[in-house]
Formats: structure tokens, sequence, C-alpha cells
């Protein structure tokens, strides 16, 4: 296996006696999807939120690419390349979807980022956004309002959004949320073209889209990892089945 791009080790973080990361040891190679699953609460976006900075831990250390970005700012570790999605839609839907791109092109370049037309008409920016947009499959929809799009579609413009930032990996949290069965097979797509060219830590609810899209995949269940394996050692995880995957889920 190749040297780790992400290394999480021995993650802690507790809300007064809460204890809500306890231990958390993983990691992400290039080119794989390394999904977390687990029940409601038991910690997976509060991890994202760790690896990202937006959450500052009791202990453990957050390594990417061989740095230690533990004590490093958001900011710093999203010019390293780590880009998030969340579960919610934060797309800007008054702005089109060129706009909402290119506006995270500016970003990642230090421009100053105002809400402004006229960023849709630097070529700078248009040019990255519009690859972006392209890779998920938006290139033709660039010019309509982001609101217009079907939410399935929206997904696929946050993603465009994380790649417009260039990263080198992408925090993924539930992007398959609320989409319907066409909606699912398209992003499932894109997820596997996308993983040629970026690791991916994916959280996920829905576990037929984790198993045809995951190379590994860790199980939290409050706040700790109880087991880490491929999709068919999950499947087969006694421990697993018990505490989260009934049967009708291993089927």
């Amino acid at each position: 296996m190749a040297e780790p791009l992400l290394e999480l080790r021995d993650l802690q973080k507790s809300f007064g006696g809460l204890r809500v990361t306890d231990g958390v040891s993983l990691d992400v190679v290039p080119g794989e999807i390394h999904a977390v699953i687990g029940p409601n609460g038991a910690g997976k976006t509060t991890l994202i939120n760790e690896i990202t900075g937006r959450l500052l831990l009791d202990a453990g250390r957050v390594i990417f690419g061989g740095e230690d970005v533990t004590h490093l700012s958001m900011a710093a570790r999203a010019r390293r390349g780590l880009a998030r999605s969340f579960q919610i839609t934060s797309i800007l839907p008054g702005f089109s979807v060129l706009e909402n791109a290119a506006l995270a092109v500016q970003a990642r370049h230090g421009s100053s980022f105002r809400f402004c037309r006229p960023v849709a008409g630097e070529a700078a920016l248009n040019g990255p956004a519009l690859a972006a947009l392209e890779a998920v499959g938006l290139g033709t929809r660039a010019a309509l309002p982001a609101g217009s799009l079907s939410h399935g579609e929206k997904r696929q413009l946050e993603l465009a959004i994380a790649l417009a930032t260039e990263p080198r990996l992408l925090l993924l949290d539930e992007p398959l949320a609320g989409a319907g069965p066409e909606e699912t097979t398209r992003l499932i797509e894109i997820l596997l073209r996308l993983k040629q060219q970026y690791a991916i830590l994916l959280i996920e609810h829905d576990m037929q889209a984790v198993f045809a899209l995951a190379d590994r995949v860790s199980v939290l269940v409050y706040g700790r990892l109880i087991a880490t394996g491929t999709v068919a050692e999950i499947r087969a995880d006694a421990a697993v089945r018990a505490a989260y995957l009934g049967e009708d889920e291993l089927a």
C-alpha cells in the first residue's frame, strides 16, 4: 500500500464529560476511498471538523502529506489541499453555477473574497472553475442560476466547488444525502472517477453506496473505531453487525 496522505493518530476530543472522539487512528492513501460509517451521534462529522481544523483537538495528531498540521488553521490546511463538502447544501443559489465555482478558485488563490458579479468575468477564475464543473458533469449548466439545479446537481456543484480549491484530499460529509436513485447512481459514478485523481475520506449512511465505492471502511461507534477493513471484512465482522449493520445491510 502507498504511503498515507492523511494520518490520524489517537485523536481525542471531549465536550464537558462527554468523550466524542476516543483515540481515533486511521489513514487515507492516495487513490482510495476510505469510508467512515456509524450510527447517528457516532462522531463522524466531528471527526471531519477535527481534520479540517474547525474543532481543536484535546490530544492526538493530524498529519497531512507528511506534515503535522494539528495546530494549523482551517485556511492553512485548505491551502495544503484539504477540501470538504457538507451534509447540508451550501451553494449560493442566486449566483450562477460558474460563479459558485469561480469564487472557490478566487478564495484558493488568495484574492479578496467579495460576493460580486464581476468575478465570473475573469478568465483566470473561469478556466479552472469550468474545468471543475466539467469534472462533475456540470459543464453545460455553467450559466444557470445555482438555485435552479436539481438536488443531485447541487451535490455535484458542491463537489466542483471542492475541486476548484485544488485539493489533494476530499473530505465528503454525506454527499449522497437526499439524492434519489438516479442521482445516487450518477454521484457514485462521479466519485469513482474522482478517486483516480484524489484521495477521498467519505462519510455516508447509504450502505449500498458505501459498499460500491469504498476500498476500505472504518466503523465509528460512540467516538471509537471498532473496526477497519475492506468491504468484505466489514460485512463479515460480527462486532460491526451487532453495533451498526443489520442483516439487511449486509445482504
